[in-house]
């Protein structure tokens, strides 16, 4: 689910087998990019390389029409997460980029978000 209000991007994912979109957008990785998580909301999805994270925003009755937005791992300034409570079973991340403001991602229960925080702070710190 992508809303676009107030500059904000929210998404609900669950982590996917790191191969499932590779059809869609490898052809566009550059040389030596590789992909290393994946996760997957209804019909949108987002890819996590070694060099940059891939947002897929399917569009349409058909999905065939897809916008595709990159963002690389140095304009991020900060992320955050918010671990899910008795009463709340999500679990929240944001992630601040310099110039394009907040991604919010929400993901199910059982994501290991612990991952993607590594992965994140890895690039990043």
């Amino acid at each position: 689910m992508i809303n676009y209000t107030n500059n904000s991007q929210v998404y609900k994912m669950r982590e996917v087998a790191v191969n499932t979109f590779d059809n869609t957008v490898s052809m566009f990785y550059v040389d030596g990019e590789e992909t290393i998580a994946c996760y997957q909301a209804v019909r949108d999805y987002m890819i996590f390389t070694n060099k940059r994270m891939i947002v897929v925003d399917v569009q349409g009755i058909t999905g065939k029409k897809k916008d595709f937005s990159s963002f690389p791992y140095s304009k991020i300034q900060a992320f955050s997460v918010k671990t899910a409570g008795v009463l709340d079973i999500d679990t929240d991340v944001d992630i601040v980029f310099a110039g394009l403001g907040t991604i919010h991602l929400e993901f199910t229960t059982g994501t290991n978000v612990a991952k993607l925080l590594r992965l994140i702070g890895g690039f990043t710190l």
